[in-house]
């Protein structure tokens, strides 16, 4: 789509909801739009919001091989709940170990971007090539890179169409409904990590403290690249 298209479609867009815009998703893109799934609390809403479009949707997990023994254990739960799912744990070209080999130890120390991008951005890339599409869990009160955030988006650095049905969630709607569908979750959700990746590259935030604090703590860094805005993105 050219930008204007996009503009066209986030106007026709503008006052649906969630599940309106899954439903233009799937009726759009059909086999070629796929779910990248962080399995985080927002994770659980869309993914179950997807149950009642699509059953047999393609969910993709970067499998970092440096994620919580609690964020497998979920994978394994939500496979239970949604058996139809086509889930895909993809991962890197490189093992830790050949990584390390190549890199030297501790490279998320190091050089946290160069990490991202051997463990999850250069696996976003390759998966992605099938599909036109991809759903995100983008909310805009997450982070300021985030506030600008449509419900349809030109992805330059994919170069994919990128859409987010949660946009204008808040996280108090997101905890409501996890509740109340009794919505499995990962339970470091409930020792102060509001936002959960690698091991290596999370903390638990304290009350008071911004939500996105917890991630490369102490760098500078405050995305990994999957969703930081190229030039020209909308």
């Amino acid at each position: 789509m050219e930008a204007t298209d996009y503009e066209k479609v986030n106007t026709k867009l503008k006052n649906r909801d969630s599940l309106d815009i899954l439903r233009w998703a799937n009726q759009t893109y059909g086999e070629k739009l796929v779910y990248a799934c962080s399995f985080g609390a927002e994770a659980m809403v869309l993914l179950d919001l997807l149950s009642k479009i699509q059953k047999e949707a393609h969910i993709l997990f970067l499998d970092t091989d440096f994620h919580f023994a609690e964020t497998y254990e979920l994978i394994e739960r939500v496979k239970e709940r949604y058996p139809t799912f086509r889930i895909n744990m993809a991962k890197p070209a490189l093992s830790p170990e050949e990584q390390a080999e190549r890199y030297g130890d501790e490279l998320w120390l190091k050089n946290p971007d160069q990490c991202c991008q051997i463990r999850k951005l250069d696996v976003l890339a390759r998966e992605l090539e099938p599909y036109d599409a991809w759903l995100s869990g983008l909310r805009r009160e997450q982070s300021p890179t985030r506030a600008n955030t449509e419900f349809v988006n030109q992805d330059k650095r994919f170069k994919k169409v990128k859409v987010c049905p949660l946009i204008h969630w808040t996280e108090e709607e997101i905890w409501m409904y996890i509740k109340l569908h009794q919505l499995p979750y990962n339970e470091l959700h409930d020792q102060h990590y509001p936002s959960i990746g690698c091991t290596y590259c999370t903390k638990a935030v304290m009350p008071g403290e911004d939500t996105r604090s917890g991630r490369w703590a102490g760098t500078g860094k405050t995305e990994c690249g999957l969703h930081a805005p190229t030039k020209g993105d909308s």
